[in-house]
């Protein structure tokens, strides 16, 4: 009964219900009150006699009798239908200023949520996305629908501080490597610095990171926009895994990391796009590259999650850890732990952003936590598929 009465329009129809019943009574009880005092005035003017057959004829509950209507005929004064008339017009023009008072408290009271909301709305529209809606007294239906606008707000407001955000640091990572092109391209003209193959070197690495950056801004957008399309299919994860990190072989020489590869015997079959998942684990072995090349370790382990019905993949360092701040908003597009350490080794921020986009695209999940060797671990779920989560689960 109680989430009934939640409902708008059973409430509301209960307080029109309960404000046409009160009128009606006013209404009743007003033609009974002006009724009573006609017939006080009537009573008054009979002669002591005539006063005393009606009260015999009243007690004998013969109002109604000949003798009655001669008494009632003979001494009223004016038309009975025409008081009786008056007595239904008095009682109308008592009861409607309560029912126009009671109907337009019933409706500011219901309406006054969306009376909030709309002025509300004509803020935000205006961009103050500081404004809320109140809800009032309210609760069930229009409680609900005032919290959803606000909850509403609350998006459109982060958004915009995402956005001011992004476009801040889009402009802030343009403008280091398009200064660094116009500085040594000035140069150049004016024979500062030679114009030779080590120079050329130097400005087409600034422009491949600008493509870089223009690329993943690009894919964050276009999956923002709905518009990023996956090729999906049946993919071995173990052999994918295997083939990525071996293209990365030298690299890691380069920078004495030893990987350490844990991918166990069989297949793991996953349902996803084989090119998404190979940047996925490119982007996390260049984070290492780049941020954990000095603890000199590469740990890759997958496995098959047989009650969960999932592939786990684990990607560790060992270097020095991300701090508490940074692992709260880690996904977070143009996050860095350390900003110039960051730009001094290439990153946009916007690596780990794509990995998470990417994943969740895909049906799995991604977290991070410490690794065993006190650097970073990156943990990936992608849900098995079916035959091989049956294979998993019987093996387990």
């Amino acid at each position: 009964m109680a989430r009934a009465l939640d409902r708008i329009w059973i409430r509301f129809g209960l307080w029109i219900a309960a404000t046409v019943l009160v009128t009606i009574a006013i209404l009743g009880a007003s033609v009974m009150l002006f009724s009573e005092l006609q017939y006080r005035g009537f009573y008054g003017s009979l002669p002591e006699n005539v006063q005393q057959e009606l009260d015999v004829l009243q007690d004998r509950a013969q109002e109604d009798s000949p003798r009655a209507m001669q008494i009632y005929g003979q001494y009223w004064r004016g038309d009975l239908l025409f008081g009786e008339k008056w007595s239904l017009l008095i009682g109308l023009l008592v009861c409607l200023p309560f029912g126009l008072a009671a109907g337009f408290w019933v409706s500011r009271f219901v309406t006054l949520p969306l009376a909030s909301m709309a002025e509300a709305a004509q803020r935000v529209a205006l961009g103050d996305f500081s404004v809320r809606a109140e809800p009032g007294r309210e609760r069930g239906e229009m409680a609900d629908m005032v919290n959803d606008f606000n909850h509403m707000t609350d998006a459109l407001e982060q958004l915009e501080r995402e956005r001011k955000a992004t476009a801040a640091a889009v402009s802030h990572e343009l403008r280091t490597p398009l200064a660094v092109l116009r500085a040594r391209l000035h140069a150049v003209c004016d024979g500062v610095i030679p114009a030779d193959g080590a120079e050329f070197r130097t400005l087409l690495d600034q422009v491949e990171h600008l493509g870089r950056l223009v690329d993943d801004l690009h894919m964050l957008s276009m999956a923002d926009a709905g518009g990023l399309s996956l090729q999906t299919a049946k993919v071995d994860l173990a052999v994918l895994v295997q083939d990525t990190v071996a293209g990365y072989a030298s690299r890691l020489a380069e920078h004495g990391i030893v990987p350490e590869l844990d991918i166990g015997q069989g297949h793991v079959w996953v349902h996803a796009d084989p090119d998404r998942m190979r940047q996925v684990i490119s982007n996390l072995t260049e984070n290492v590259l780049r941020y954990a090349r000095d603890g000199a370790w590469l740990g890759i382990r997958l496995r098959s999650d047989a009650k969960a019905g999932t592939a786990v993949l684990a990607i560790s360092d060992a270097g020095a850890g991300l701090p508490e701040d940074v692992c709260q908003n880690l996904f977070q597009r143009f996050q860095r732990s350390d900003n110039s350490r960051s730009r001094a080794t290439g990153g946009s921020g916007l690596g780990l952003s794509i990995v998470h986009m990417l994943v969740l695209r895909q049906g799995g999940e991604i977290s991070a936590d410490s690794s065993a060797r006190g650097g970073t671990r990156f943990t990936i779920r992608m849900p098995l598929l079916a035959a091989d989560r049956r294979a998993a689960a019987s093996a387990g």
